[in-house]
């Protein structure tokens, strides 16, 4: 009895440490790491005229479709190169798709942004990256005089340790935008996305540029007007592309 008793405890023994092990290999495989968003396209400007929440226009936050509520973004203007850190206030206001986000007057004016073409680049930056550590305190301070002030009362610091104080600027009237798809390692891969687009969206001006050896880039355009872009970015919007890009053409 001892003996059947014995063998009966090494059994369990054994199968519990297997349950432990797949216990362990499914959290392995369950772990799934934080994307990091990245967007170029057209910002809305609020005003008082938009049918949306209510945003304050001294404020450094900006709305948005897809980021969380709090998190915290970088924002470029490409053109000039200046940047700010901004918050999302919320990520449950409905707007056109056509634009990456909402932002505030202040931070337009910041960016110095053509209030025709307010083009910027949004970048998700993690609360645990050193960046955010050490602009936090900046951050704050900042956003307690932003909410303080009148829109034209002070001049918001540019948090960018990347460009000097002199900053370049890049001036161009022309308006020339392509619509990036996507980026892919096979050049036929690209070929049938290509085929794809002109097949369910209608569309003839589609190019494939090599980037790289193994980097082939899908681009629509150039586009001259911004009807013609929105029209374009509005038809592949319904083919359920992830994250679409505007670039700005040199």
């Amino acid at each position: 009895m001892k003996f059947n008793n014995l063998v009966i405890f090494i059994i369990f023994v054994i199968f519990s440490g297997c349950g432990t092990n797949n216990l362990d290999k499914s959290k392995t495989i369950n772990f799934k790491p934080e994307k990091k968003y990245k967007n170029t396209g057209f910002a809305l400007i609020y005003n008082e005229n938009l049918n949306i929440k209510n945003l304050d226009n001294r404020s450094l936050k900006i709305l948005h479709k897809k980021l969380k509520k709090k998190s915290f973004v970088k924002i470029t203007n490409p053109v000039n190169g200046k940047s700010l850190i901004a918050e999302v206030k919320s990520n449950k206001v409905k707007f056109s798709n056509f634009y990456n986000s909402i932002i505030t007057s202040r931070i337009a004016n910041a960016l110095e942004l053509d209030t025709k073409e307010p083009y910027v680049e949004i970048i998700l930056i993690s609360k645990n990256s050193t960046f955010i550590a050490k602009k936090a305190k900046t951050f704050e301070e900042e956003k307690k005089i932003a909410n303080k002030a009148p829109i034209d009362g002070i001049k918001i610091s540019i948090l960018n340790d990347e460009i000097s104080n002199k900053t370049k600027k890049i001036s161009s009237n022309k308006f020339s935008y392509s619509i990036k798809i996507a980026d892919f390692y096979y050049q036929k891969t690209a070929q049938l996305m290509k085929e794809r687009i002109k097949s369910e969206a209608s569309i003839s001006s589609i190019n494939i540029i090599q980037l790289s050896k193994n980097n082939y880039r899908v681009l629509l355009g150039p586009f001259n007007d911004i009807n013609s872009l929105q029209e374009s970015f509005d038809k592949m919007n319904s083919l359920y592309f992830e994250n679409l890009e505007i670039l700005k053409n040199d």
